[in-house]
C-alpha cells in the first residue's frame, strides 16, 4: 500500500491551483450536469449503440470536469492553453 502512494502522491499532490473559485464553479457544474445528463441518456436508451458511447464519453468527460472543479486544477491550463474561465 505505501509503495503504490509513493507511486501516486507527486501526482495528485503535484497538481498546482491554475484556475480561480470562478473557474472552479463552473468546471464543477459543467461536471456534474455532464454526468446527470450521461445518467439520463443510459436511463433512457439502455446504454446500447451510439447513445451509449455518447453517454460514456459523457461520463467521463463529466468526472474529469468534477475532479478539476474539486482540485482547482485545470488540464488545458497546465498544457499552457489560455481559457476565458
Amino acid at each position: 500500500m505505501v509503495e503504490w502512494l509513493e507511486c501516486v502522491e507527486p501526482m495528485i499532490f503535484g497538481m498546482k491551483c491554475n484556475i480561480d473559485s470562478r473557474g472552479k464553479a463552473v468546471r464543477l457544474i459543467f461536471g456534474i450536469t455532464l454526468v446527470v445528463a450521461a445518467c439520463a441518456l443510459i436511463l433512457w436508451d439502455g446504454g446500447s449503440g451510439v447513445p451509449g458511447i455518447a453517454a460514456t464519453v459523457m461520463l467521463v468527460c463529466g468526472a474529469v470536469g468534477i475532479i478539476e472543479g474539486w482540485a482547482g486544477w485545470c488540464v488545458v491550463r497546465a498544457m499552457g492553453i489560455k481559457t476565458p474561465v
